[in-house]
């Protein structure tokens, strides 16, 4: 059974049809990728599948369970987590600070504002464990505000991580970056354990060749294909519609 399953999705705005009838079916641990041009409703489709929009028709279910038509916060709750293509930091509060408050979000006492977090134990612990696995341990007294932009999209990463989500949903995660920026995430992306599933939106050909176990083309919000990374680089009509007739390249894992 597919641990994310949408089905027939359907999302318009005032008349426009952003999303005609997509279905995608993802397996536990799969790194599955989705590209398509601007406009093609990638980031729309993730805001349907985690909630944060309403969908107009279909169903989204993470193990067997109906998550559509609930609130937002509910998909942390069946263990699914995201980032954004703007990232969503504290920028006045450090790297260790902007962790130890996504941490303690998960926590029975997120709602007790009279003792200091750092006098938790565990929320410090967990903290700590995240920032060391992931490699900003040295940065950890840093204002977010002074990082690069790639660190704080790392950032951001690493705040969707700390809710052990099962289902993790990457908005564009190398938009923007340098490309040395770039090789650094996509490592990070490629040492995530399969107990991890992973939907990615890309733009980046390179990365999308060297993470995804599977890729869909969205075109006029609808999926026009949907294979392996070997297919998916040698079909012409996603050549033509998509990379103006060019040549993909299929870059190894």
């Amino acid at each position: 059974m597919s641990l994310l399953k949408v089905e027939h999705l359907h999302k318009s705005f005032k008349g426009l049809h952003v999303l005609k009838d997509v279905s995608l079916a993802i397996g536990a641990g799969e790194r599955h990728v989705i590209i398509g041009p601007n406009g093609a409703g990638k980031t729309t489709l993730f805001n349907c599948i985690t909630g944060t929009l309403p969908i107009d028709a279909g169903t989204v279910t993470v193990n067997g369970q109906k998550i559509s038509g609930l609130p937002a916060y509910t998909a942390v709750r069946v263990g699914m987590s995201r980032t954004f293509q703007k990232n969503n930091l504290f920028g006045s509060l450090t790297v260790e600070e902007n962790v130890q408050l996504a941490v303690n979000a998960c926590k029975p006492h997120r709602f007790h504002f009279l003792k200091p977090l750092a006098r938790y134990t565990e929320t410090v612990e967990e903290t700590e464990s995240l920032l060391k696995q992931w490699d900003l341990w040295e940065r950890r007294s840093r204002v977010v505000n002074e990082l690069s932009y790639g660190e704080q999209r790392l950032l951001e990463v690493l705040l969707a991580l700390a809710s052990k989500p099962k289902i993790l949903l990457l908005d564009e995660p190398t938009s923007g970056m340098s490309p040395a920026e770039t090789v650094q995430t996509t490592k990070l992306i490629q040492r995530m354990p399969r107990s991890i599933t992973l939907l990615v939106i890309e733009h980046d050909m390179e990365v999308v060749f060297s993470i995804a176990d599977r890729i869909t083309v969205l075109h006029h919000g609808e999926v026009f294909a949907s294979d392996t990374p070997g297919n998916i680089s040698g079909d012409e009509r996603i050549k033509e519609i998509y990379f103006g007739g060019g040549t993909l390249q299929h870059a190894e894992a």
